[in-house]
């Protein structure tokens, strides 16, 4: 029985399949001790985990290691969230590190971790549900605290790219108790009342204590639910919570935000004219070569001369014409040489023709012609056909050769 021999690429990718398939190495956690930690200049982290019992690869790239809020060193205990893949190439497994927590650093990074993956598989964060932002909308909501810095840095940026669009400012409380339940109820205030084109939720940076309440159930829920797209604008660009994953759209600051959701009235007067002069440019263009077609047509000789035009299709078609008798005249003649030709055959072939060179041709009375002697006996009526006549003759006699 013939069996497939499998290349060691084809291993490879099958078991990383398998790998990616599962869904607890997926999104998993695992504490250990760091050892042969290297940040590369592409600002990618390589290092191992180990503890008493064995060592595991690891590896953060730079868009997760640019989050990093303290610097790893060898021999630290920290706990790492990733998955767990294989590096198809050398054939090992090792662990795609997203988040490094330095043993100590609280439950709450865990709980973050845990709500992100009950979120994540319901649906809460997929790409497919994403509403696109409007392109120039006339309100825009701000959800965020009225004494922070954010709301001003919003205002002044929308300001600044539209002097008349309008901002629509509930204030909420954006960390301590009851901040999430706020943030919830101002975004289901703005869709229930249909006020505003597009929302801003967020807040300025800070710890992960201060950005809880954009980590709370409640407010992601409000934020995946919302039927007017949002902007999610919490913290920097360092600082994530799963409001941004819920959101249409992230910004890494509110300012950011500001210039995803505001249409720059300047470009928008600026491309006008630009779009005015090309299209001017285009009208002169087009007249000046219609201009210069109509020139070229009034002197040509076919307004100035217009028979010449047909001068050429005259001659051709008297050409024409006298070519046709011609074939015709020799096709006539051509037909009358064959008919005489026939004619003269025809000729040729008539009995009349035999006839006239003495040949006879006798019947007896049953008009039957006689070929032989022994047709007839004595006395038999014979008619005999000669050129200019008949004959009628009685047989005397009828010898035989």
């Amino acid at each position: 029985m013939d069996e497939k021999i499998y290349s060691v690429s084809e291993i490879n990718s099958f078991i990383s399949d398998i790998f990616d398939r599962d869904a607890v190495l997926r999104n998993i956690q695992v504490r250990g001790e760091i050892s042969n930690f290297k940040r590369y200049p592409s600002g990618h982290c390589y290092f191992t985990l180990k503890d008493k019992g064995g060592v595991l690869k690891a590896v953060m790239f730079r868009s997760r290691a640019v989050s990093l809020r303290f610097e790893p060193q060898n021999g630290d205990t920290v706990i790492a969230v990733g998955r767990i893949g294989v590096f198809e190439r050398d054939g090992v497994y090792q662990l795609y590190a997203d988040l490094l927590l330095q043993q100590g650093a609280g439950d709450l990074m865990l709980a973050f971790e845990r709500l992100k993956t009950r979120l994540e598989a319901e649906g809460l964060f997929a790409e497919e549900n994403k509403k696109l932002l409007p392109v120039n909308p006339r309100c825009v909501g701000i959800v965020t605290s009225a004494a922070g810095a954010a709301v001003r840095d919003i205002i002044t940026v929308a300001k600044r790219r539209n002097e008349g669009i309008k901002l629509l400012l509930y204030p909420v409380k954006v960390q301590g108790e009851g901040a999430a339940a706020e943030i919830a109820g101002a975004i289901d205030f703005f869709n229930r009342q249909k006020l505003a084109d597009v929302l801003i939720v967020g807040r300025g940076g800070g710890s992960i204590e201060e950005l809880w309440a954009f980590n709370e159930e409640k407010v992601v829920r409000a934020v995946a639910a919302s039927r007017i797209p949002i902007i999610s604008a919490v913290g920097h660009e360092t600082d994530f919570t799963l409001c941004d994953f819920a959101a249409d759209r992230r910004a890494a600051t509110p300012s950011q935000a500001a210039e995803l959701a505001v249409a720059d009235a300047g470009e928008y007067r600026r491309r006008v004219i630009t779009c005015r002069e090309r299209c001017c440019a285009a009208i002169q263009q087009l007249v000046s070569k219609q201009g210069h077609e109509l020139e070229k047509l009034n002197n040509s000789w076919v307004l100035k001369d217009p028979e010449r035009l047909f001068a050429d299709k005259s001659l051709r078609t008297d050409a024409a014409f006298k070519g046709l008798l011609n074939t015709i005249e020799r096709q006539i003649q051509q037909s009358q040489h064959q008919f005489e030709m026939q004619a003269a055959r025809l000729d040729s072939l008539s009995p009349l023709a035999v006839l006239q060179r003495g040949y006879t041709v006798t019947q007896d009375s049953d008009y039957k012609i006689v070929t032989s002697a022994a047709q007839v006996r004595w006395g038999d009526e014979l008619v005999t056909t000669v050129a200019d006549g008949k004959i009628i003759s009685i047989v005397q006699s009828a010898e035989r050769r």
